[in-house]
């Protein structure tokens, strides 16, 4: 960060930090630990790889690329100069994140630590002239406690549900012989769905413990409650209800899906939707089960897209019919997530092509299906009438607006 040239920094930065977390997974992997997830150092350093990458791609930005040059995101969170050590340090091994994350940007970050994100985000959004007032900063105590309720839940359900239904039995010879497809598939529903209350739990909470601390704050809602999703790692009702495979990843680990999004998906020159979804393999580690997930993923995100831009535009004509489309593509996108995740829970190369040959292939094949079979159509999101999202940000303005001003007489009084 010191001594490569700003032109440079972010290339070296990248290569340096993914090669060292390769090298470390490598290690416990394939020497140590082979088949077993334990909790090690590599967590962790998952999570410092991010925030490596992410400042010196900010650095670059904010020293060497022209504002006209750099979209609304890379403009507003370039860093215009070298960090001093106390701030790397700071930033990278805060007591916050150090854990589990979530990944943020430095600019937030230094923000927090400098007591102006409440300002920093209201001015963000226009709602108040700069250098209008101090801003008292909301509580988040409510949030934390609805958070660490959150918490509870998921580590119930993932200590019962995950022992009733282990996903090594999908490859049991007695029940694939014995049980219907329909079984097995069910089955393999359920067993990849019970895994998810462990995430629930782990991200939550390190958004709680961030949020405690004061870090986190987002502005304010439509209906003038503070926001304290900054660094937020998942919506859960989101991900329940997703009805696309997109929508179901945007909404799952989504710090990660920003940082790839920050020093791949916004800068690959080409093939940037295959080239994110490799680094997301490399990134999480080096079994083959990874590899299989994140591979299966860019042909059904492909597929995915096909159909709801051949199809969709004919379901939207009424209530109805909508219900109909969104029922069937919340069964396919629930299918699809725990065909495709299977193999990262399974991690080794045998046992995923058995749990495949038992079910004949069917998403490969229905995903290559439909790649070779629908035309490509461009998406027609952008057929929605601006006048709505005119209004409501004109609606969010004024809520903003007086917000600020109840906050600014309690702090003058």
């Amino acid at each position: 960060m010191m001594n490569v040239s700003a032109e440079k920094v972010h290339r070296y930065s990248f290569i340096m930090a993914l090669g060292y977390l390769t090298l470390c997974q490598i290690n416990r992997v394939y020497i140590f630990n082979y088949g077993i997830l334990t909790t090690d150092f590599s967590g962790p350093l998952m999570i410092v790889t991010q925030k490596i990458t992410t400042l010196a791609f900010q650095l670059h930005d904010g020293i060497c690329r022209s504002p006209g040059s750099l979209n609304k995101h890379q403009l507003q969170n370039c860093v215009k100069k070298r960090p001093t050590l106390l701030e790397y340090l700071s930033y990278h091994l805060n007591f916050m994140s150090i854990l589990a994350g979530p990944c943020s940007n430095f600019q937030d970050y230094i923000a927090f630590i400098e007591g102006r994100h409440v300002q920093r985000k209201f001015l963000e959004d226009n709602s108040i002239e700069k250098g209008y007032a101090t801003f008292l900063e909301p509580s988040p105590n409510k949030t934390v406690i609805n958070k660490l309720c959150i918490c509870v839940v998921s580590l119930m359900l993932f200590l019962t549900v995950s022992k009733a239904f282990p996903i090594g039995y999908i490859l049991d010879d007695s029940f694939i012989n014995n049980s219907p497809l329909i079984v097995r598939l069910g089955y393999l529903y359920v067993a990849t769905m019970a895994y998810k209350p462990k995430y629930y739990f782990a991200w939550t909470l390190a958004d709680a413990v961030n949020n405690a601390a004061g870090y986190g704050f987002n502005g304010v809602d439509e209906d003038g409650n503070a926001r304290w999703d900054l660094i937020s790692n998942l919506n859960i009702w989101n991900i329940e209800t997703a009805t696309s495979f997109k929508m179901y990843i945007d909404n799952w680990n989504i710090q990660t899906a920003a940082w790839l999004k920050r020093v791949c998906y916004d800068r690959a020159p080409k093939y940037r939707t295959g080239l994110t979804f490799l680094l997301s393999a490399l990134w999480h580690g080096v079994y083959p089960g990874y590899y299989f997930t994140f591979l299966t993923g860019i042909p059904t995100m492909m597929a995915a897209r096909a159909m709801r831009n051949n199809f969709r535009h004919y379901f939207i004509s009424s209530k109805f019919y909508k219900l109909i489309y969104d029922v069937i593509t919340w069964i396919v996108t629930q299918l699809a997530i725990s065909y495709t995740c299977a193999p990262f829970f399974l991690l080794a190369i045998e046992p995923t092509i058995k749990l495949y040959k038992s079910i004949h292939f069917y998403f490969h094949i229905a995903v290559f299906t439909v790649i070779i079979l629908l035309p490509i159509k461009p998406s027609n999101d952008s057929r929605k009438p601006v006048f709505k999202r005119t209004t409501s940000s004109t609606t969010n303005h004024h809520v903003k607006k007086n917000y600020i001003v109840e906050h600014v007489k309690f702090h003058s009084r």
